[in-house]
């Protein structure tokens, strides 16, 4: 289990004088956030009088700063770091169970000011979850196989994979886990929630589930997998219609993409449908790559800046099924974010393919994941927001298909598709003009 999102990984680590920088931050905001959840739950437990209980405050003298942390402070932020250093002391001085661990203190520091960006999709990953993270996109790890969003109060399915554990039991997007094999998440951090879903293969995860329009709780329980991605697979279908489903991208998914249209368009189709429900998205790249099989030229995206700055990404020459003669729809959902929504939005604008579905997921901003060093895990940070070729921000709002089409609870329980077959209705439509 993921959590999904336009990503691009940067192999360079922090230089020192950063890696200060950041540190001493993080644990200033890390003392600040405490202080104000201190206050919180200390103002519930005063008496009418608003004074503390007698013995509950103890006045201590003013910290202070060693001159060997003052010197390990760059000169022209030694004023606006001293508080790290004081906070820094008194907890390695006062705390109640010494030893402290000071590497869990400064990665809760990392955290800590990541958090205080007030952005959801920028945090920090520590080395299980930097690693986990990587496995999805890399096409195998162990778990029930689903697309998450771990930034919101509750972990949250975005989409479950094609064949996966999570779909077999019945899980859909927009659920959220409510409790973890009966042990209740609220006020558990959705990104704490998510490491306990993970497990080892054969193991099995009960999950009670809030589900939109139901007066009870769901239950399932769902045996854990191996979960091999396999991201780009393609069919033909009656009609001399291809069929191609992506459920991801990452590293295998180009060649994948390939292979699949290489077989594909040998056999000539008269029509492409290109399915992206429940696709989580992955990386930019491999986003790019995907459009440029479907189009011959134009903009893919454009990242835009908080300064104003813009970079365009445009199509890569030599796609395999660019010839406009050949219509194409793009199938979405609400599980259809990220990476998924720069492909969809791409061959909409450019007037190469009709959408076909539900609104999308709306995630429009572009994270890298710069690894830390000493294998302290990653960093995700938000650097843009990306833009369709006609210039539409769809971050928070999604894609609005051409031809809506939902999908009841009876479509599914009956295994019927109402959205692949209003695709291939569409596609037919376009094929006789």
């Amino acid at each position: 289990m993921v959590s999904s999102g336009c990503v691009r990984q940067t192999l360079e680590a922090f230089v020192n004088k950063t890696l200060k920088y950041i540190f001493a931050v993080l644990v200033v905001i890390l003392i600040g956030l405490g202080s104000f959840a201190g206050g919180f739950v200390t103002g519930h437990m005063l008496p009418f009088t608003g004074l503390p209980f007698p013995g509950d405050v103890t006045m201590v003298p003013p910290p202070t700063t060693s001159p060997e942390q003052q010197d390990a402070t760059p000169s022209d932020v030694q004023a606006l770091f001293a508080p790290f250093w004081e906070a820094w002391n008194l907890v390695h001085e006062n705390y109640v169970d010494q030893p402290v661990d000071d590497l869990v203190l400064m990665r809760g520091a990392i955290s800590g000011m990541m958090n205080a960006l007030g952005d959801k999709h920028s945090s920090y990953m520590d080395p299980q979850d930097f690693k986990d993270a990587n496995g999805s996109l890399e096409g195998a790890y162990e778990g029930i196989g689903a697309y998450v969003d771990s930034t919101t109060e509750y972990l949250t399915i975005t989409s479950p994979m094609p064949g996966s554990p999570a779909e077999r039991a019945g899980l859909k997007p927009g659920d959220q886990v409510v409790a973890i094999d009966g042990e209740d998440m609220t006020g558990i951090n959705a990104e704490a929630a998510r490491l306990r879903v993970l497990g080892p293969a054969g193991t099995v995860v009960h999950l009670s589930i809030f589900r939109e329009g139901e007066a009870d709780l769901l239950e399932f329980d769902v045996t854990r997998e191996k979960i091999t991605v396999e991201s780009a697979t393609g069919k033909m279908l009656d009609g001399d219609i291809a069929y191609i489903q992506v459920t991801t991208f990452g590293e295998k998914t180009t060649p994948e993409l390939l292979a699949a249209l290489a077989k594909l368009m040998e056999q000539k189709p008269k029509g492409i449908i290109l399915d992206l429900r429940n696709n989580g998205g992955g990386y930019l790249q491999t986003a790019v790559e995907v459009t440029s099989q479907f189009v011959g030229e134009g903009v893919v995206l454009y990242e835009q800046y908080g300064d104003g700055a813009r970079t365009t990404y445009d199509v890569m020459p030599g796609g395999m099924a660019t010839d406009a003669a050949i219509p194409m729809v793009v199938l979405i959902n609400e599980g259809s974010a990220s990476a998924s929504e720069i492909v969809a939005g791409a061959l909409q604008d450019l007037g190469r393919a009709k959408l076909v579905g539900v609104t999308s997921y709306g995630k429009g901003s572009v994270q890298n994941w710069i690894p830390l060093s000493g294998d302290n895990g990653a960093v995700r940070i938000t650097i843009a927001k990306w833009l369709t070729p006609n210039e539409r921000t769809i971050h928070e709002i999604g894609l609005t298909p051409d031809v809506e089409v939902e999908m009841t609870e009876d479509d599914y329980k009956n295994k019927l598709d109402p959205q692949l077959d209003k695709a291939v209705e569409v596609l037919l439509e376009m094929i006789a003009k």
